[in-house]
């Protein structure tokens, strides 16, 4: 199972789309994660594609028609959708998996960086919804988190230590803390990974395509 993230900027290099697409589609990831997304871009291999709210609903003046704050894309069945404390900037779905169904709950937190006064508001009313959801079934957290664990690259103490609090609370274990520079991530229960192998790796790398690296997981079964 290959599970993969990406803020890719309000698509603020449009002028490479094909080249965003090509990169995606090269990627086949089982479940991608788009964050700061726009509709024009296309990817056509997948069966099911779910959005937050179009975001010109809001700012009308701000934001294009095609921008949302997340997108999932997968090949995984979509079970049902689940509410979560703003439907601009998260989305859970219950997804069915070979590994057994799991909640996917794509997110930015902190939608102004996690220097706004903004973020721990939000950071908060997140929190809640991890514990609510993930106390149900396997859970993943996938997103821009705003927050790096393995550098200084961009965090805050508060925002570092609430999310380590809430995995431990709620046995997630963040796939992604090791990578540098690194604020997008993946995270998911201990129970999910169980006798699997766990690789990880990055695209972006020059941050050409967009100022976020992208990230991914593949989870494979133990030899």
């Amino acid at each position: 199972m290959k599970i993969a993230t990406w803020n890719i900027e309000r698509l603020k290099h449009k002028t490479d789309i094909v080249r965003i697409n090509s990169v995606l589609d090269e990627l086949k990831a089982d479940i991608l994660v788009l964050t700061e997304t726009d509709n024009r871009v296309y990817l056509k291999n997948y069966r099911f594609t779910i959005q937050t709210t179009n975001l010109k609903e809001i700012q009308p003046d701000y934001y294009m028609e095609s921008e949302n704050r997340i997108t999932i894309y997968t090949n995984y069945e979509i079970i049902r959708q689940h509410e979560t404390y703003d439907k601009y900037t998260s989305l859970c779905v219950e997804l069915k998996t070979e590994l057994g169904n799991i909640f996917v709950y794509g997110t930015i937190i902190g939608i102004f960086g996690n220097r706004n006064k903004n973020f721990k508001t939000d950071l908060a009313q997140q929190i809640s919804d991890y514990r609510k959801l993930s106390q149900e079934k396997n859970f993943c957290l996938i997103g821009d988190y705003n927050i790096s664990f393995a550098d200084n690259y961009y965090f805050t103490n508060h925002g570092r230590n609430e999310l380590n609090k809430v995995f431990r609370e709620c046995r997630l274990n963040l796939l992604t803390r090791e990578r540098r520079e690194c604020i997008d991530h993946i995270a998911i229960s201990e129970d999910f990974t169980t006798n699997l192998e766990i690789e990880v790796g990055e695209w972006n790398l020059d941050k050409k395509l967009s100022d976020h690296k992208g990230i991914y997981t593949n989870l494979k079964h133990d030899k």
